[in-house]
């Protein structure tokens, strides 16, 4: 496979070292990254370094994996898109702009490709998107995390997080304001929101807990089909308390079934 890739963070460089680990290493690897940062991509990686989505798209991937943020995904995810490459887009959150994801969808079905929304840190969408189609969905999600984990966030605004010695809700609210309040934490309401019953009706609430086993994911759905809960502790990344290692394997899987036989 011909890979590109949008940002080399925490995320991008822990993909790389997983695919190697896992005999998956792309046959050509081209890395954006912003303009005076090619220096941050290290030549162990054997990667063709540009800064704009007009020279990644001349690697000629076969797939790109933004893991960048949401600005990136706003400034190069319609070029990829409409050129016709399939992008798995890490930063889910950025579909909360109601007007960013018309331009996205729009440009995937201009070129003739596909927009993957990874699950991330979270499990179960399979059946939630199923679960969708019945209508009448209710879909409450709890984001857990240690309050360093909020760190940078409006949580500081409301809590002193290097004092906290109490679990304390401090924020409520509908997944699309969550996705785009806490755009750095909230990928999974913005998940679960588009696989289930939308960013208005899925309700969120935001948890810091000096107890926290790790980041932990939980959520309640009720259907007429179906009702089910869900508990995921996953342990953060080694290099971004606020990304869950786990978000990085589900990348991994999305590559995987790009490149095997049988999908599952």
């Amino acid at each position: 496979m011909r890979l590109g890739l949008i940002g080399f963070g925490n995320i991008g460089a822990t993909l790389l070292d997983l695919m190697q680990k896992a005999g998956l290493a792309p046959s050509h690897l081209a890395v954006l990254v912003r303009p005076g940062r090619e220096g941050s991509v290290p030549a162990s990686a054997g990667a063709v370094v540009v800064t704009n989505a007009k020279a990644l798209l001349a690697e000629t991937p076969d797939l790109v994996v933004e893991c960048a943020g949401h600005a990136a995904v706003s400034e190069h995810g319609p070029v990829v898109l409409r050129a016709g490459v399939d992008m798995v887009q890490v930063s889910v959150g950025a579909m909360s702009d109601p007007t960013l994801e018309a331009q996205l969808r729009a440009a995937a079905e201009e070129g003739g490709a596909r927009i993957v929304l990874p699950a991330g840190a979270v499990g179960g969408l399979d059946l939630l998107s199923a679960l969708s189609a019945a209508g009448d969905l209710q879909v409450t999600y709890r984001g857990i995390k240690p309050p360093k984990a909020w760190a940078g966030t409006p949580a500081g605004e409301a809590l002193d997080l290097d004092t906290l010695t109490t679990r304390e809700v401090f924020f409520r609210g509908s997944a699309r304001q969550a996705a785009r309040e806490f755009p750095k934490n909230a990928n999974v309401a913005a998940a679960l929101a588009l696989a289930g019953a939308g960013f208005e009706a899925t309700q969120v609430e935001l948890i810091a807990d000096p107890e926290a086993p790790g980041n932990v994911h939980a959520y309640d759905v009720r259907s007429p089909v179906a009702n089910y809960t869900m508990e995921i502790q996953n342990l953060p990344s080694a290099g971004n308390v606020k990304t869950s290692v786990s978000t990085v394997y589900s990348v991994l899987r999305e590559i995987r079934n790009r490149m095997n036989p049988v999908v599952i």
